[in-house]
């Protein structure tokens, strides 16, 4: 019997399930969020330079690209803080039953747009 290798598997065999797909998504913004944080560093290297070099730095945040990049820093962030907390609830033995994860998963996805909404409305508005 000549069985199938497993990336084969996925759609025959197994089931899309919101827990392993939030995983993935919690790796990846962990690794977002070191990559925004070497451009957060770079503007404060500017903040402390100061001219030529801040005004350049400053020109590239407020641009279409930057602002799309901050947007997703700020996605993956707070995607990042809320989905931490629920692992936190897990590690306190909380949440484990299969529908009360997936109800936690599609709350820190909810939480996470309302708080990435909220944040960007307060910087257009103020």
């Amino acid at each position: 019997m000549e069985r199938p290798l497993s990336p084969f598997m996925f759609p025959t065999w197994y089931r899309f399930q919101i827990t392993s797909a939030l995983s993935i998504l919690h790796r990846l913004t962990g690794i977002a969020l070191a990559v925004g944080s070497i451009l957060l560093v770079w503007w404060l290297v500017t903040v402390a330079a100061g001219g030529e070099l801040f005004a350049t730095t400053h020109a590239f945040l407020i641009s279409p690209i930057g602002l799309v990049l901050l947007f997703g820093w700020s996605v993956a962030f707070f995607y990042h803080l809320c989905n931490g907390v629920r692992h936190l609830a897990w590690d306190a033995g909380y949440g484990f039953e299969i529908r009360s994860a997936a109800r936690s998963g599609y709350v820190v996805l909810a939480a996470t747009v309302l708080l990435t909404a909220m944040t960007w409305l307060y910087v257009f508005l103020i």
